[in-house]
């Protein structure tokens, strides 16, 4: 069983990007996908998919690199913790590398980036951030 499926997804494109894998294969779940969605938004990734082989869900990414070769993503850090959850407020929610990276975060509205819960005055779990 594992303990955090946010930090394994993060930890596996991470690992993916060092070794200049155009795509990777993990189980899915809703908060994945919505998690890859906003990274798929923003640019960071090319494209994803999600695919049922037998009962189980997969999740399908594919990864995005420069012309040379160099990964769009530079980091992925996961912020809020199993042991050790960080919930913001709309109003205190910090921005990314000066608005280059992006905040994901869940919230009683779904996953949204820190743009979106700003906007919709919404706070929640700071899950991670990208840049």
């Amino acid at each position: 069983m594992m303990t955090d499926p946010i930090a394994d997804l993060l930890t596996r494109i991470r690992n993916a990007n060092t070794r200049r894998l155009e795509s990777l294969t993990l189980p899915s779940s809703r908060m994945k996908e919505g998690i890859v969605a906003i990274l798929k938004g923003r640019g960071f990734i090319k494209d994803y998919s999600v695919a049922e082989v037998g009962k189980k869900r997969t999740l399908t990414v594919t990864l995005k690199f420069t012309r040379g070769r160099q990964p769009v993503i530079r980091r992925l850090d996961r912020v809020s913790r199993p042991g050790k959850r960080l919930y913001v407020r709309a109003s205190a929610l910090p921005q990314v590398r000066g608005g280059l990276g992006v905040a994901i975060l869940s919230t009683p509205r779904g996953i949204l980036t820190g743009d979106q819960a700003r906007a919709e005055r919404v706070g929640g779990e700071y899950l991670c951030r990208v840049w």
